[in-house]
């Protein structure tokens, strides 16, 4: 979904995940601007990928078990917007992540909570 969508991972910090998405043919909707559904997918892959790089994945697996999100602003075809995943809550059994999609100006367009079930790898 990362590599159709052309999501790009750009950053990697303590406590957070950043990426950017372009908004293009693949993520419009018919009037050309951003797909909730993009912006979803954009929070899904960014907070999935998060969630599993906070523990030892030859041991852990984390899963997603529910995503909501609020679509705020419209961003036209041709920008790009740019999601950052920060954990609200990292338990043994399920992770909270928040994430944040914004214009390139900084402009909050779409905000996502994701909870993951942590399981055992077997």
């Amino acid at each position: 979904m990362s590599d159709f969508l052309g999501i790009e991972y750009i950053e990697l910090g303590v406590d957070f995940l950043k990426a950017k998405m372009p908004v293009n043919e693949k993520t419009v909707q018919p009037l050309r601007m951003l797909n909730g559904g993009a912006s979803l997918a954009l929070a899904e892959c960014l907070g999935s990928l998060a969630a599993n790089l906070v523990f030892d994945r030859t041991k852990w697996l984390a899963l997603g078990l529910d995503l909501n999100g609020n679509h705020l602003r419209p961003v036209m075809e041709g920008a790009f917007v740019y999601g950052i995943a920060k954990p609200l809550q990292i338990g043994t059994t399920t992770q909270v992540w928040e994430i944040r999609v914004e214009t390139e100006d900084g402009k909050l367009a779409h905000i996502s909570r994701l909870t993951m079930a942590v399981k055992p790898r077997q």
